[in-house]
């Protein structure tokens, strides 16, 4: 029977959670580098076993970490992140030039093929990659000097490149997005779609950019069976009264068993879980520190 395996950062540091096929019983590892910023951590498809992750203070700056065995042990890997060539300006809250500074690793996306190479999406936004297991990382600058960037400006969280999508028909092509910087860099909630059925997708609203947290107070997925034409609340097993959480763009995931796992993470420390497509939820870990992000690995 599969497994499954959910990655979780926090605010204060990562938790493993892992099942059996039917997602019933859960076990928590963590808190992995307690004290930490866990901005992102992610599993090689290559190899399920591998997992990096980009942890930070405001003291000590950030690292990368690496695993080699599903998140037991882990050890530091390369963290110099430096622009290729003249970096140049952007931007400021206040409209000003501002240099291109690096600040912190946003989303790590390794490759399907390959434990070795991962992408990384970075504040000041750009792209690198690894080849080496994250021993060292280059900038893909095609990005960063693109003719637009002179004029993209930070959002509320920063410039940050926070999300990758590698094209699984074309290696040579990558989707990304950067807050805020296009029309389609800032989602405003977490979004996700169904492996095996591109049509399904899941959100979960936010009220507003000012007001983060659920519309009336309830906490409600949607789901979308015709690529976003019709969308359906799905409320079984959430909160419907005096929920105030947030769920961040990069705390929901869905596995690829059949059907379908869900799961997301608050700021208030809850990770929501359903096995069945949406159609119930229960809590399967809370009074974690803020989540501030969720992965999901189907292991077999």
């Amino acid at each position: 029977m599969s497994s499954v395996r959910v990655l979780v950062g926090t605010r204060k540091g990562a938790f493993v959670l892992e099942s059996d096929g039917k997602r019933d019983r859960w076990s928590v590892t963590g808190p992995h580098f307690g004290g930490w910023e866990i901005y992102h951590l992610k599993g090689s498809p290559a190899d399920p076993d591998r997992i990096y992750a980009s942890q930070g203070t405001g003291w000590f700056g950030q690292l990368i970490q690496r695993s080699k065995d599903g998140g037991r042990a882990w050890e530091p890997v390369g963290n110099q992140f430096v622009y290729d060539g003249v970096p140049g300006t952007h931007l400021w809250y206040d409209g000003t030039p501002h240099p291109w500074e690096f600040a912190r690793v946003w989303h790590l996306e390794p490759s399907a093929s390959d434990p070795d190479t991962v992408y990384a999406g970075v504040e000041d936004a750009a792209l690198f990659r690894t080849t080496d297991a994250g021993r060292t990382w280059h900038e893909l600058p095609g990005l960063r000097t693109h003719r637009t960037a002179s004029s993209w400006q930070p959002g509320a969280g920063g410039m940050c490149l926070h999300t990758i999508l590698l094209d699984p028909s074309n290696a040579d092509r990558i989707f990304v997005a950067i807050s805020s910087a296009g029309a389609f860099s800032d989602f405003g909630f977490p979004i996700d779609v169904h492996a095996h059925e591109p049509e399904t997708i899941y959100v979960v609203p936010i009220k507003s950019d000012s007001e983060h947290y659920p519309p009336e107070g309830k906490l409600r997925v949607y789901r979308s069976r015709s690529g976003g034409t019709e969308w359906e609340a799905l409320t079984n097993g959430l909160p419907q009264r005096d929920c105030y959480v947030n769920v961040l763009r990069d705390a929901m995931a869905v596995d690829t068993l059949d059907s379908c796992g869900i799961y997301f993470g608050t700021t208030g420390g809850q990770v929501y879980a359903s096995a069945d497509s949406g159609d119930t939820w229960a809590t399967i870990v809370r009074d974690l520190p803020s989540v501030l992000s969720v992965e999901v690995q189907t292991l077999s």
